[in-house]
């Protein structure tokens, strides 16, 4: 049965990439914090990293979910807002009692450190590329939308990072995690017809 879902629009989008660019800005931040002088390779390095698995993650995600899509399309909004709304309220958690990022005294750019944490800040986006596989969102301009803000958070990360101090990396984490939640939420009334856009 084909569906009749709107196409999500760009600014949605928008807002879901910049939710999930959030770790990789917090961690951004704290590469920053551990340089004296502000360097472009560090910014630049984070950004490719950080962008390159936001991008990656939601593409496996969704190919995962592709294959059980027609066994739960009754469910699906059920099964996006679960998603965005456990990973927005652990984003939250984290950034309020969450232990401070590993690596955070280390600006190294080494191979091992950036796969880590490119991995552990993109995590998040692979359960989101299945929330999309149930809602039918265009799979490629998405995950370029997101792969390219979390390379332009990331490289502004390292340099408000460097100048300010990391008095905004816990507001970004809860920032992140709220919008993630309003849109798992918007997501979940759309569907039940209890809003429409």
């Amino acid at each position: 049965m084909p569906h009749n879902y709107s196409e999500m629009s760009f600014i949605e989008l928008l807002l879901i990439a910049i939710g999930l660019s959030m770790d990789a800005f917090s961690v951004s931040i704290c590469k920053g914090l551990t340089t004296k002088r502000f360097s472009w390779r560090m910014a630049l390095v984070c950004g490719l990293w950080f962008g390159f698995f936001q991008a990656l993650m939601p593409t496996i995600g969704y190919f995962l979910g592709a294959q059980f899509q027609e066994m739960i399309e009754a469910y699906d909004h059920w099964i996006a807002f679960g998603l965005l709304f456990l990973i927005g309220a652990n984003m939250i958690r984290e950034a309020i009692w969450g232990k401070e990022e590993e690596g955070k005294e280390n600006g190294a750019l080494d191979f091992k450190t950036m796969l880590l944490l490119a991995i552990a800040t993109s995590i998040d986006a692979l359960a989101v590329g299945v929330s999309f596989a149930c809602i039918q969102v265009k799979l490629w301009s998405s995950v370029v939308v997101i792969g390219l803000t979390t390379f332009l958070f990331s490289v502004l990360g390292v340099k408000i990072g460097n100048v300010f101090g990391s008095k905004y990396e816990k507001s970004a984490g809860i920032i992140g995690g709220i919008i993630l939640i309003l849109i798992g939420l918007k997501i979940l009334l759309e569907h039940l017809g209890i809003i429409s856009f």
